[in-house]
């Protein structure tokens, strides 16, 4: 909401611009489309952090292990975490019902409702493989549904996260389905610290199909924007908007927002807040 106040502050400026721009100006990114980009982009972000966090609560296990240790290690994990969670096991596969005693479910500065499914298997390369279902799990925010398969490279010791999501934003019914295809290794050597990301999403929203490019984002448990990397937003009219992220202190990351001709930048606290 923040987010589409300062752009929407900055939309009679760019409309100003607009009134003397040469031809061709129009495949410029307008402030009402960076606006209608970055709120997007929020909701779609909100929808896959809910996986990635709860993908990032089941990763408790040792590799090279039978699947079936290795789900009763996960609800283990997850019982020490989450007592407000109900969880249980039935061969390798794991369910987990959030808030199911009542309390809220925090992890990572989320909160979790909803039930979640986790099945641990191999392929042919003995690669840990983990298949994630999602039922209304929700932040209060956006409810998921939805997939993801996870493989974990025993070698590379990266994991590459393959989606098919479906979200609502509960305040106001807005809906999003999409997919994503990205491969995480650990932030400075260590899962605690948060993930460096490359990959691609795409989802269809209420006014078409968006695209979403990420490059070398490192993205640091309980920031709401990643410190480094880079998005590219391609929108429903086939226009491209670049989101950059830098560090300022531990506090604040700073954004830049550009277009072929017009930029917007910005400071974001650890709690949301624009400065």
């Amino acid at each position: 909401m923040q987010i589409r106040n300062l752009l929407s502050a900055a939309l009679p400026v760019a409309a100003l611009f607009c009134a003397a721009c040469p031809d061709g100006a129009e495949t410029d990114v307008t402030a009402a489309e960076a606006e209608d980009a970055v709120e997007e982009t929020s909701i779609a972000s909100q929808a896959s952090s809910i996986a990635e966090g709860s993908i990032e609560l089941t990763t408790s296990f040792t590799l090279g292990e039978a699947v079936e240790d290795a789900a009763q290690e996960i609800r283990g994990f997850v019982q020490s975490q989450l007592t407000c969670a109900d969880v249980s096991v039935e061969g390798s596969t794991v369910t987990i019902v959030y808030g199911a005693h009542g309390d809220t479910c925090l992890w990572h500065g989320q909160s979790f409702s909803g039930t979640h499914t986790v099945t641990v298997s191999r392929d042919d390369s003995n690669d840990v493989l983990v298949h994630h279902e999602w039922d209304q799990v929700s932040n209060g925010r956006v409810s998921v549904d939805g997939t993801a398969d996870v493989t974990w490279s025993l070698s590379a010791k990266t994991r590459h996260v393959v989606h098919e999501l479906t979200w609502t934003r509960l305040v106001d019914g807005r809906t999003g389905t999409g997919s994503g295809d990205r491969t995480q290794s650990p932030l400075g050597g260590s899962w605690d610290n948060g993930v460096v990301v490359d990959g691609d999403r795409q989802w269809q929203g209420q006014r078409g199909t968006w695209k979403l490019a990420i490059d070398q984002v490192e993205w640091r448990w309980g920031d709401p924007l990643p410190q480094s990397g880079s998005y590219v937003v391609t929108t429903p009219k086939n226009k491209e908007l670049t989101l950059s992220f830098a560090r300022v202190d531990e506090d604040t990351i700073h954004v830049t927002v550009e277009g072929p001709r017009h930029d917007y930048e910005f400071d974001v606290t650890s709690v949301g807040d624009l400065q």
